[in-house]
């Protein structure tokens, strides 16, 4: 085993994930590929969804956060599991829609969703509203009004909390751009503005702190700020919330060095406190909804290369540059992010070697990691860099004019393509000539 179950060797010496061969793999379908475990996907999705109403009750719902990684098949995953799902964009709706997901069980976040926006996702019948802002709130009561319809929603509340992890992936602290403060009286204004809106129907609030969070106490804190909040509301608005939405976060081990996270634990600690602080203050019980999204399928994933060459400068540096890169795994370039990553073909042999894993792309910046442990490497060696399942087909560009990698779905020793690998037609197909 390599960092997750499903991930291991043969007898030949290579990566296998879900018991296929990667270096197969990496022959069938070319490079860079991504390769996803179709079962892990499902595996997780069914951890949260068990656990929910475990601790939650019947009616509690996990929503899968598709920004993380979105397809159609991603989609019909999350449906056929009893998942809803969050969408932020028009895109990630089209989406959704193509799929046949169904379109009550979505929930539309986003900052700043266009009038289009709102009048697609109506049109679809999206069955909630994360409203972000009284700007919004305004432009979905006036399209709800002109439809003489009642849209669902949910405000998005910042709770003030900070969980410690990179400042771009900080969502919860007081001066984030997302929704409105507890602490600046902006929250109960919002909530007041949206009980008196035509053409709405508050039915619960939603928080979100950040992502790749390993410690429980931030949710806690969250979870606490929340319920007594819902009880505010209800003194001072003579108003009850019916559902809270406390978001995702929970971090994802990239590396023998991180930790591990209990999720089905954590789920448990997080409804011990908002139970017992609706017991003690004659709150009722809302519906909770969660929001996982990396802890769903960045594990279940890795990305495959081809090694093209190998530079060391010796008292300075060793480079291995692959055929990929930032525009497929753009999160190094963002945040740092660590991965572990090895040599496929050799994954038996000890990761003795210090190297920077290089891009193909022009730009000083294109890594996907630095000072990596791994195997020594050569030309045309598959390198395979783990637990990619997230944030990183979801974030791809065709930076340098370079074609996206396909998506390969693996499940019970047999993979399919889910997305097809760009071509350079695909690229020029909507240049004007």
């Amino acid at each position: 085993m390599i960092l997750y179950e499903h991930l291991n060797t043969n007898d030949k010496g290579n990566l296998t994930i879900g018991g296929l061969d990667t270096v197969d793999l990496a022959r069938e379908f070319g490079t860079p590929a991504y390769i996803i475990d179709e079962n892990v996907v499902r595996k997780n999705c069914r951890i949260y969804k068990n656990a929910a109403i475990k601790y939650f009750g019947e009616d509690a719902l996990p929503l899968y956060a598709s920004k993380a990684l979105c397809f159609t098949e991603m989609y019909k995953i999350a449906a056929e599991e009893g998942l809803g799902i969050d969408c932020v964009s028009g895109g990630e709706l089209y989406t959704a829609k193509k799929a046949g997901f169904p379109a009550e069980r979505i929930y539309f976040h986003g900052n700043n969703k266009t009038d289009r926006d709102i009048c697609d996702a109506m049109d679809m019948g999206v069955g909630t509203f994360v409203v972000d802002n009284c700007d919004e709130l305004y432009a979905v009561s006036k399209e709800a009004v002109k439809r003489d319809t009642v849209q669902n929603i949910l405000l998005r509340i910042t709770p003030g909390i900070d969980p410690h992890t990179h400042k771009a992936i900080v969502t919860g602290s007081v001066d984030s751009k997302f929704g409105s403060a507890i602490e600046t009286g902006q929250a109960m204004d919002i909530v007041k503005k949206a009980i008196a809106a035509k053409g709405v129907n508050l039915i619960g609030l939603h928080c979100h702190i950040g992502s790749q969070i390993f410690d429980i106490e931030p949710f806690s804190d969250a979870a606490n700020i929340m319920a007594r909040f819902i009880a505010q509301i209800k003194e001072e608005c003579n108003y009850e919330i019916d559902v809270l939405n406390l978001g995702g976060g929970l971090g994802v081990r990239y590396t023998e060095y991180d930790r591990e996270i209990d999720y089905e634990k954590s789920i448990k600690d997080i409804a011990t406190v908002v139970t017992e602080y609706c017991k003690n203050n004659g709150i009722k019980m809302p519906k909770v909804i969660l929001e996982p999204g990396r802890s769903l399928v960045a594990a279940a994933g890795i990305t495959l290369y081809t090694v093209g060459g190998v530079k060391e400068i010796p008292g300075f540096k060793n480079y291995i540059s692959v055929d990929g890169g930032m525009p497929d795994n753009p999160r190094y370039a963002l945040y740092q992010s660590t991965y572990t990553a090895l040599i496929a073909n050799r994954a038996t042999e000890a990761r003795d070697y210090r190297a920077t894993v290089a891009g193909r792309c022009c730009e000083s910046g294109d890594l996907i990691g630095e000072n990596m442990e791994i195997q020594k490497a050569q030309r045309g060696d598959i390198l395979a860099v783990l637990v990619t399942g997230a944030y990183n087909y979801s974030m791809a560009s065709n930076y340098n004019r370079i074609p996206r990698p396909p998506v390969i779905l693996i499940k019970d020793g047999k993979a399919r393509i889910a997305v097809k690998r760009e071509t350079y037609e695909d690229i020029v197909r909507n240049d004007v000539l």
